[in-house]
């Protein structure tokens, strides 16, 4: 009879043992509920406990892990833990990490029995090599921080997201479910964007300001405005933070959702699928990114050209209502100013992209690693993901 056998017969045994360690138990979990309750207050508890419910719920289901992932990326990209562990993680970087648990503990189960490959997996190690290469390199003339530690493990943790999902979305089924949950995502911050960028600004601040328990940040400074000006035009952000990261998300599931209107079975119906549309470009236009309205558009206007004739009229006709609409007429010389370098923001912009390319050309190979610069008269940093990889 094993230890844990004879355990269980002395406690079925004796009615009184069983009661005893139930009161202990009871015991111990109200004090350490006290604790917790004194110590961080019921709000901090509650969200721990709904946390800790939440991840048990992950940790078996992959496709409730992709679900957390995607519903952190789109509706709270920049929360944080309320604590700190040498760095103060993110819910990204725990539900990222709850994602890869269940595709490791899938493979050890035996669920998973091969790890699929592609082309392109090639180029993706290629591409961790000179990362971790270059991050080597870097420390040599920059100190380590835990913040440049923890900035490469996300990058590497998102490359290493290619391998997992080419293995765990291997069918139509999940793909349409996770690219619905992608658009409607997107829709709700989108919406939450409009409702925030139509309420009183002392409302608005109030409402951004409330998330600073998830490490957002609070005050005046939530609201954006053009060049940061309270005098100019306001822009959406949503619970984005910045307006251009809310426009990159909604160029990214336009694009995505507008083919499903001339789809014959569209992932979301028409009749839900077109306002959704119609509150996603609002707020889209309401984030005054001109980048995100030109990389929408190019996209569009290709599908429209090779492939949806329909959609070729719809664009025309929204053209023509950009152009001569008062209410767009803000943003239509917004447009135009960046066009013609007219504006002091799009004037920075090339210089930090002159600047980075500047450093580049100084470390063409491996970069300078993700520390910094050695050169006193360059900088890591510019608001481009493709030149800032190529300086790292």
């Amino acid at each position: 009879m094993t230890l844990q056998n004879r355990f269980y017969r002395l406690l079925v045994s004796r009615r009184w043992l069983t009661l005893l360690a139930a009161l202990v138990v009871c015991a111990v979990l109200a004090l350490a509920a006290g604790f917790l309750l004194a110590e961080a207050g019921p709000l901090i508890v509650g969200l721990g406990l709904i946390g800790i419910a939440a991840a048990l719920a992950v940790v078996r289901d992959i496709e409730l892990a992709y679900a957390a992932v995607i519903g952190i990326v789109t509706l709270l990209p920049f929360s944080s833990f309320p604590f700190s562990i040498g760095f103060t993680p993110t819910l990204l970087d725990a539900a990222l990490g709850a994602l890869f648990l269940v595709w490791v503990l899938q493979i050890i189960s035996g669920k998973r029995r091969h790890v699929v490959l592609t082309s392109l997996a090639g180029p993706v190690l290629v591409f961790l090599s000179i990362a971790l290469a270059a991050f080597v390199l870097g420390t040599s003339h920059a100190g380590l921080t835990s913040y440049v530690l923890r900035h490469f493990g996300e990058i590497i943790l998102s490359a290493l997201l290619f391998f997992l999902v080419i293995n765990t979305v291997r069918d139509w089924d999940r793909l349409e479910k996770l690219s619905r949950l992608l658009m409607v995502c997107a829709f709700v911050s989108a919406f939450l964007g409009v409702v925030l960028y139509l309420m009183p600004d002392e409302l608005a601040t109030d409402v951004l300001s409330a998330l600073r328990v998830v490490g957002y940040p609070s005050g005046p400074g939530v609201l954006r405005y053009i060049r940061d000006n309270p005098e100019l035009a306001e822009r959406a952000v949503s619970t984005s933070v910045d307006p251009n990261v809310l426009g990159s998300l909604l160029n990214m599931t336009i694009a995505l959702a507008v083919p499903q209107m001339f789809a014959k079975r569209p992932l979301i119906r028409r009749r839900y699928l077109v306002p959704m549309l119609g509150v996603m470009a609002l707020c889209l236009a309401m984030t005054m990114s001109r980048g995100s309205l030109v990389g929408v558009a190019a996209p569009l206007a290709l599908m429209a050209v090779m492939k949806y004739k329909k959609l070729l009229y719809i664009l025309l006709a929204a053209a023509v209502l950009f152009v001569f609409l008062p209410q767009t007429q803000e943003l239509l010389g917004h447009l135009v100013e960046g066009f013609f370098l007219e504006d002091l923001a799009t004037l920075m912009r090339l210089g930090e992209y002159k600047d980075a390319l500047i450093l580049i050309g100084r470390y063409p190979i491996l970069g300078v690693g993700f520390s910094g610069s050695p050169d006193v008269d360059t900088y890591l940093g510019v608001a481009c993901v493709y030149l800032l990889i190529a300086q790292q």
